[in-house]
C-alpha cells in the first residue's frame, strides 16, 4: 500500500471499513514474515505495509512489544505531571493548539491529546466518550505513549519518523488498539529545531476522516509560530534593556537570552548563539569560540563579557549520549564547568563517528563513507563538520577530523546494540547496530 500525499493508509471516508480489513490481513502476513526471518515488513508489494508503518513494526519487534498484550502503564506521578506541564514551551502555545483542533475533535469524536518529546501524555481533551475508551487503554495523562511502550502508534512513530504520521487500525502493532485512528505530528522550537512533543488527534477508526492529519499538520505549524513570534517578542525586550548597558562597555560583550540567542553586542560581529549552560551562573565561565568569559544576570538574560586575565583553560572531558531512543547529546566540561547541547540526527552520527575512531580520527572521505557509503560526498561532509564546531570550537580538530588532543572521550551507548540511533541510515551505525 503506497503512502499518499499526507502519508495515509486511508483514501477516502468511504474506504475506512474496507481499508481496516485489508490492513488487518497485511498485518497478520508482515508480521508472520518479520518474525520468522527478522526483516523489515514492507517493499513494493500492494499487500506490504507502508514504510514508515513496516519500520515501526520491525522496531517494535526488536523491542520485545506483544503484538497481543498490553503492557502495564507506569504514568507520571501528580507533582512530575504538574513538574513537566509547567516547565514545557508547548503550554503556551495551548491555546493555538485547542483553538484549531478540539472544535474538529468534538464533531468527530475524537481526543486531542499533547505530549512532551519523551512521549509522555500531558494534555488531553475532547470528546466524553472518547476519553473514556481511551481510559481502558491507559491512554490518559501523564501515560507513556512510545513505540517501546505502546506500539507502533501515531504519537510514538512520529517521534522516532521526526515528521506527521497517520496511524489507522490495524496498522496499531498492538491488536486491542485496531479500533483506533490516530495521527500526531511532532512540535519543535523554531530556534534550533529541538523535538519539544507532538500534538495528536485520536478517535475510533470507523469515525476517522483521512483529511485529518492535514489539519494536524497545519496546526502544528501555527503553534512553532507562535513560538517564534514569542521568541522574536522576548528578544526585543531583553535588546532594549541590554542597550544601555552594552553602550558603556569598554570591550567585547554580548547580551544573550537564557538559552544563549543574541540579543545585541559590543565591540564585535554578533553570533546567533552562544552555546549556555543549561543553568548558567553569575561569575566566569569558559564558552566555545570565546575562552573565558564572565557572566552577569540582566533582565530575561545575561550579560556576557568575553576576556579575562586568567589564562583560558579549555574543555578536558566530552561524554557523547546515543543511549536514548529520541535524540542525542553531547556534554563538555573542563575546569570551569560544562554546557550540554542537543545534537541534530547528521551531527550525532558524526560525533559517534570520531567516538568510535577516536584519538585517530577520519578524513572527509572517510566520512563520508561512514555516512553516504560514498567517499565523494566531502562537501556535505565538510559543511556539516563547519556548523558542527560552531559549538565545538577546541574540541574538534580537523586534518584529520577528530577529538582534540587531550580531551577525554566517553561514549555512551544504548542497552541493546539495535536501538542505536534508530532514525539514522548511516553504513556505519547500521554496523554498529548489527555489533
Amino acid at each position: 500500500m503506497k503512502d499518499t500525499a499526507i502519508g495515509s493508509a486511508v483514501r477516502s471516508a468511504h474506504d475506512i471499513r474496507e481499508t481496516a480489513r485489508r490492513l488487518a490481513s497485511v498485518r497478520e502476513a508482515a508480521l508472520a514474515g518479520a518474525l520468522a526471518a527478522d526483516t523489515p515488513p514492507g517493499g513494493e508489494s500492494p499487500d506490504a505495509p507502508r514504510p514508515v508503518i513496516g519500520e515501526s513494526w520491525l522496531r517494535v519487534i526488536g523491542w520485545g512489544v506483544d503484538p497481543e498484550r498490553d503492557r502495564t502503564q507506569h504514568p507520571l506521578s501528580v507533582a512530575e505531571l504538574e513538574h513537566r506541564r509547567q516547565n514545557s514551551q508547548l503550554m503556551t502555545v495551548l491555546p493555538v493548539l485547542n483553538d484549531g483542533l478540539l472544535a474538529a475533535a468534538d464533531a468527530a469524536q475524537q481526543i486531542m491529546v499533547v505530549t512532551d518529546a519523551e512521549g509522555r501524555v500531558l494534555w488531553r481533551e475532547g470528546s466524553a466518550p472518547v476519553r473514556r475508551m481511551a481510559d481502558r487503554l491507559g491512554f490518559d495523562k501523564g501515560a507513556d505513549w512510545t513505540e517501546g511502550v505502546v506500539g507502533t502508534n501515531a504519537i510514538g512513530t512520529a517521534l522516532v519518523a521526526r515528521r506527521p504520521v497517520l496511524v489507522h487500525s490495524a496498522e496499531h502493532f498492538v491488536r486491542s488498539h485496531h479500533q483506533w485512528t490516530c495521527a500526531a505530528a511532532p512540535l519543535h522550537d523554531p530556534r534550533d529545531g529541538r523535538l519539544l512533543g507532538t500534538v495528536d488527534l485520536s478517535g475510533p477508526a470507523h469515525s476517522f476522516h483521512p483529511t485529518t492529519l492535514s489539519l494536524v499538520s497545519a496546526v502544528a505549524r501555527l503553534a512553532e509560530g507562535e513560538l517564534r513570534a514569542r521568541h522574536h517578542a522576548s528578544l526585543e525586550r531583553l535588546r532594549s534593556s541590554a542597550a544601555p548597558v552594552l553602550a558603556r562597555i569598554g570591550g567585547r560583550a554580548l547580551a544573550v537570552d537564557p538559552s544563549g540567542w543574541t540579543a545585541g553586542v559590543s565591540g564585535m560581529t554578533p553570533p546567533d548563539r552562544v552555546a549556555l549552560p543549561k543553568a548558567p551562573q553569575a561569575g566566569p565561565l569558559w564558552l566555545p569560540r570565546y575562552g573565558m568569559c564572565t557572566l552577569e544576570p540582566l533582565p530575561g538574560g545575561w550579560l556576557v563579557r568575553i576576556g579575562r586575565d586568567e589564562p583560558a583553560a579549555g574543555p578536558s572531558r566530552v561524554l557523547l549520549d546515543v543511549s536514548g531512543r529520541d535524540g542525542a547529546t553531547v556534554t563538555v566540561t573542563g575546569p570551569a564547568g560544562g554546557w550540554t547541547h542537543e545534537l541534530s540526527p547528521r551531527h550525532a552520527e558524526l560525533l559517534f563517528v570520531l567516538a568510535v575512531h577516536h584519538p585517530d580520527g577520519r578524513s572527509a572521505a572517510e566520512l563520508a563513507q561512514d555516512l553516504f557509503g560514498d567517499r565523494s560526498r566531502t562537501v556535505t561532509v565538510r559543511a556539516e563538520l563547519s556548523r558542527l564546531r560552531r559549538h565545538l570550537a577546541g574540541v574538534l580538530a580537523h586534518r584529520p577530523y577528530r577529538f582534540a588532543d587531550g580531551v577525554e572521550v566517553e561514549l555512551r551507548l544504548p542497552s541493546r546494540p539495535g536501538r542505536l540511533l534508530p532514525q539514522s541510515s548511516a553504513p556505519a551505525v547500521a554496523a554498529a547496530r548489527r555489533g
